[in-house]
């Protein structure tokens, strides 16, 4: 490394994995693009990834897992490293055949920096708010709304230890809720989301989510200082999430098994 500043840090190792995949890849590799904080800002070393996008003129991953794993191996940065991927036809017509969901498809599009390759950015498909709404919400479902998270809510443990799902367990209902206004659909960042949530009066646990901003930032955790914000504010930040995601799904007609699994949810943390 030539460089000590972590963003700096970050993006040469992202440039690093771009040559070893163009090495794995030859000449199927159309182009690699940074994602994420490094292509539009906000990196924070303390819980960013170094999101990295690889477009292929076809369906086969077969190598990327191997290499992935293989560079992450390198040093402790290098495991930050998180790759999507996708075929250009996918991407043109806005589907995923690989590992690229819709927010960072919409990413691509909005805030892609080229590293190697072609400059495809402007063949991407944005895809919609509702498809935006409902990917979201799957994921939540899937990642945040199952019996072991819920659990950690009532009596913390990994997140009074581990910066990064600590971060993220609180920054994710904030993002999710402030893209939700946006109709065109739009790739928000977490200062950006958390402005906008702080500044809504009736919003609850601020000052959880002001925390959060500054353990993202290199604020040291603190079990002392966190167990406190989030017995007063974890549970009343996912109700609201909760609430405000039900309307919208039942004003997109969703499927009713992802509308019973919020209702599930909430009353689950109720």
């Amino acid at each position: 490394m030539t460089t000590t500043d972590p963003a700096s840090v970050a993006r040469e190792i992202a440039a690093e994995a771009a040559r070893a995949y163009q090495e794995a890849l030859g000449e199927r590799l159309i182009g690699a693009y940074l994602l994420g904080s490094l292509s539009y800002g906000g990196y924070a070393p303390a819980a960013s990834d170094i999101d990295l996008a690889l477009v292929l003129a076809d369906a086969d991953g077969s190598s990327i897992a191997e290499t992935t794993a293989s560079l992450q191996e390198r040093s402790p940065v290098h495991r930050k490293l998180s790759v999507f991927w996708a075929s250009l036809p996918a991407l043109r017509e806005g589907r995923d055949d690989g590992r690229f969901p819709a927010l960072d498809r919409l990413q691509l599009a909005d805030h892609g920096l080229v590293l190697l390759g072609s400059d495809v950015l402007a063949e991407v498909a944005r895809p919609t708010a509702s498809e935006l709404l409902l990917e979201s919400a799957r994921f939540a479902i899937t990642v945040l709304a199952t019996p072991e998270v819920t659990a950690e809510f009532r009596e913390p443990r990994r997140l009074l230890a581990d910066t990064v799902w600590f971060t993220k367990a609180v920054l994710f209902p904030v993002r999710f809720l402030y893209s939700a206004t946006l109709p065109t659909g739009r790739a928000a960042n977490n200062d950006e989301a958390a402005g906008w949530y702080l500044s809504q009066p009736d919003a609850p646990a601020g000052s959880l989510v002001r925390l959060a901003l500054r353990v993202r930032e290199g604020h040291p955790l603190d079990a002392d200082e966190l167990r406190p914000e989030l017995a007063a504010g974890l549970v009343p930040l996912y109700r609201y999430y909760i609430e405000d995601q039900l309307r919208r799904l039942k004003e997109i007609e969703a499927p009713a098994d992802l509308v019973a699994a919020f209702a599930d949810w909430d009353e689950r943390l109720g």
